[in-house]
């Protein structure tokens, strides 16, 4: 067995060149599970991930996890979540379907504490023997057309040799598996990807491309909500769309939009439109007494959330007894914590986020301190405006940030939502006729169980009010878990035979809406790292792993890949 790594002196200095037999590269939820799985399966392993912190946003702020239904998840992502509720004394019924309480049947099923999610990460990983690179920003991919390591006599194809980080490390590996949520290096490898929203016609769909769903037009009469703040049929008065004036002087086009909207095209329901989910910081706040304040940004400007003014009155004309609620879904977590979700007006800062895909990681810093200091300030606007009632003002002023989380960045989490990015196009391509269960994907590798959620795209000017454009949120159809085929996982052949990609994986824009929840993630991700080392110990490109023999593995390592009816 080859060293992990070893130092080479290059011409420019001192470089370190790593080499296993997999590098994993994105320490999120899935690049853990993926890692561990193939320390597990006796192959050496680096986990390179681009920050400091392992879990994406299982440890970054999502402590209220959707997880659908708990039936569908297996393997080592039931084993993290069943160690993570252990840490309070508490068990998962894995063999019961989620119970919902008003809401969704499948959202915000388990509360943990972020850096208790982190621990179990880093538990995970040292345990396995798992060699973890941080800070580790990719550059370059390189690739050759090569022979299959193992495998005589066989015929080249294009492989990645080697990734190159933008300190100088190298790292070298047999197989590589992408994890990251952005597909970094499955696009550096040149592997197909889109960040379009494809549109109905392509794959003969009805939830994707430009949408206005008739759940959001704007209206001016909402029901009074229930005491867990939803109406009925579900939808809570963090989601209430009002017809609101979008213009500096009210009813004035020619003076301008307002902050916070843009002035787009209006589009054609179902035609290909480009632009991302919106992001955001999903915020891990406190009642304690030890809280740390939530400090505006310097540029602070009431001005900028004059929309939101516009929304309190509207609320407050349709008779809402307004609290906290009204911007923000929170869950509570243990020891006087909360998860902080987004709503109509909350963390979500529609548009922000579609130039963050393709961006440079200085670029993502920017963009990425963008939502923060809006974040900050609307908080701060709801905690202080005299526009802002008294009861949602006082709500406000009671949380502030924990003393124990994320205490390298004062208390605010150190991911960003990055709810949808570029996404692979290979032989499979999931679409909604998978998710809705019209279709079932082959070679299954685990299942989805999500309902359809898109968060908007776009907050802009339709018919002379706000709107949100590309905002969805409903069932599939009554269909249960479905089948992620593991030709969604890995490239067409011609481009790249040794990446397995799982986050970015080959899905459509509204079925990666479903598919898009952090326990399918490492659910996928785990399957990879087992077929990495299958390809790796016959000889095979990832395109030729024998499926019948990777479900075996898969099923005997305890992950779900069918759905007993």
């Amino acid at each position: 067995m080859k060293p992990l790594f070893f130092l080479l002196l290059a011409s420019s200095g001192l470089a370190a060149v790593h080499e296993a037999d997999v590098c994993v590269f994105g320490g999120t939820s899935g690049g853990v599970a993926a890692a561990v799985q193939v320390a597990r399966m006796g192959k050496t392993v680096v986990l390179a991930e681009p920050g400091r912190h392992l879990g994406g946003m299982t440890s970054g702020g999502l402590s209220a996890v959707d997880i659908g239904d708990p039936r569908s998840v297996g393997g080592i992502a039931r084993e993290y979540f069943t160690r993570l509720v252990g840490k309070y004394g508490k068990k998962l019924e894995w063999d019961q379907p989620f119970k919902s309480t008003g809401g969704p049947a499948t959202g915000g099923a388990y509360a943990i504490e972020p850096h208790q999610a982190e621990r179990v990460f880093e538990e995970m990983v040292k345990e396995a023997g798992v060699k973890v690179l941080r800070e580790a920003r990719l550059a370059s991919a390189a690739k050759s057309e090569a022979a299959t390591p193992g495998r005589k006599g066989a015929g080249k194809s294009a492989r990645i040799t080697s990734i190159t980080l933008e300190n100088g490390d190298v790292i070298r590996a047999k197989v590589f598996i992408d994890t990251t949520y952005e597909g970094d290096l499955m696009a550096k490898a040149g592997v197909s990807f889109t960040l379009m929203r494809e549109g109905n016609a392509k794959y003969g769909e009805s939830f994707n491309g430009i949408q206005y769903d008739a759940k959001y037009k704007p209206r001016s009469e909402h029901l009074v909500p229930g005491v867990n703040g939803r109406v009925k049929g579900g939808q809570g008065v963090w989601d209430r769309d009002f017809p609101l004036d979008p213009y500096v002087v009210l009813g004035c086009p020619d003076s301008g939009v307002l902050p916070l909207i843009e002035l787009d095209e209006v589009g054609k329901p179902g035609d290909p439109a480009p632009g991302v989910q919106a992001y955001c910081y999903r915020l891990c706040l406190t009642t304690a007494a030890d809280r740390l304040p939530i400090t505006p940004p310097a540029d602070y400007d009431p001005k900028t959330y004059e929309i939101v003014a516009r929304f309190i009155e509207a609320c407050l004309q349709n008779g809402d007894d307004m609290d906290l609620r009204w911007f923000s879904k929170h869950d509570p977590l243990p020891n006087d914590k909360w998860d902080f979700n987004t709503a109509t007006f909350g963390g979500n800062l529609p548009g922000a986020s579609h130039a963050w895909p393709a961006a440079s990681y200085a670029e993502r810093e920017k963009i990425a301190k963008r939502h923060e200091n809006y974040h900050r300030g609307l908080l701060h606007f709801l905690a202080t405006d005299p526009r802002v009632p008294k009861k949602v003002r006082e709500d406000m002023q009671r949380f502030g940030l924990p003393k124990d989380e994320f205490q390298d960045s004062g208390g605010w989490p150190h991911q960003l939502y990055i709810r949808e990015a570029r996404r692979m196009v290979s032989d499979l391509v999931l679409t909604e006729h998978h998710t809705f269960g019209r279709t079932i994907a082959p070679k299954s590798i685990g299942l989805g169980s999500y309902g359809t959620d898109v968060h908007e795209i776009r907050r802009i000017v339709k018919d002379g009010v706000v709107i949100r454009e590309g905002k969805l949120a409903g069932s599939r159809g009554g269909f249960g878990p479905y089948q992620i085929g593991y030709d969604a996982i890995v490239p067409k052949k011609s481009e790249c035979t040794n990446l397995l990609v799982t986050f970015a994986l080959s899905a459509s824009h509204t079925a990666f809406a479903s598919i898009r929840m952090e326990p399918v993630f490492m659910i996928t991700s785990q399957s990879a790292a087992t077929a990495a080392v299958m390809a790796i110990e016959n000889g095979q490109n990832v395109q030729e792993v024998d499926y019948e023999k990777l479900k075996a593995r898969l099923m005997k390592d305890g992950q779900v890949v069918e759905w007993a009816k």
